[in-house]
């Protein structure tokens, strides 16, 4: 019996088809796969690019409310101690508040400042300036805080304030006190001026020390 000779025979074009069929496949799953990754980088992307706009806004937010603060401390206000105990004066921020526990009362003074309400002096709050004319020589006022300085809890540096010599001190007071201070004789008496928190360390340079008056 005679075979047919298309037995078996598959057309061309049932062959080109599969395969234009099969590279259809292929490039529709490429082209999803490319949009995926598109659309993944692209949200990446969209996230880095909100995130660091959100973090640009709050560093605004940040250096408008640091310059607000800055500009309420202005105009400054004096404080002025009794004339008899070397009449200290000194500028400081208006939005501070100031206490006074002794006015010159056997013959010492004593001045609490902070910003707002001053705390009581019995919270053991560590002030953003403290004045107080001691009933104590300006020698053994720094020498008492000597053996700090030979410790390294304290460096000790002179400093010059109007036309008069003076110490200054920076670092740990006690183990909740780390601000500054300066020490200045008056007579047989000592001054201190200091702050008992490094927050208010740039007030203290910038505002009070500049401003700092007194007579010996």
């Amino acid at each position: 019996m005679k075979r047919s000779s298309s037995a078996g025979f598959v057309p061309v074009s049932l062959i080109l088809n599969f395969v234009l069929a099969v590279i259809l496949v292929g490039v529709s799953g490429f082209a999803i796969w490319a949009f995926v990754e598109y659309q993944d980088h692209k949200n990446n992307v969209d996230g880095k690019v909100a995130a660091a706009v959100k973090d640009a806004k709050a560093d605004q937010q940040k250096e408008d409310q640091a310059a607000f603060l800055e500009q309420e401390k202005l105009p400054t206000r004096e404080l002025t101690g009794p004339a008899e105990l070397g009449g200290v004066s000194l500028a400081y921020p208006k939005t501070w508040s100031v206490y006074l526990a002794n006015n010159g009362e056997n013959s010492q003074y004593e001045a609490y400042l902070h910003p707002g309400a001053v705390p009581s002096t019995q919270n053991r709050t560590s002030y953003a300036l403290r004045v107080s004319v001691v009933n104590a020589s300006y020698e053994s006022t720094t020498a008492s805080y000597s053996q700090k300085v030979k410790e390294g809890e304290l460096k000790a540096s002179p400093i010059k304030v109007n036309e008069l010599d003076g110490l200054r001190l920076d670092g740990k007071f006690t183990e909740t006190i780390q601000g500054s201070m300066v020490l200045f004789k008056i007579r047989d008496k000592t001054l201190r001026v200091y702050t008992e928190n490094n927050t208010y360390v740039a007030d203290f340079d910038k505002i009070v020390l500049p401003s700092l008056k007194f007579n010996i």
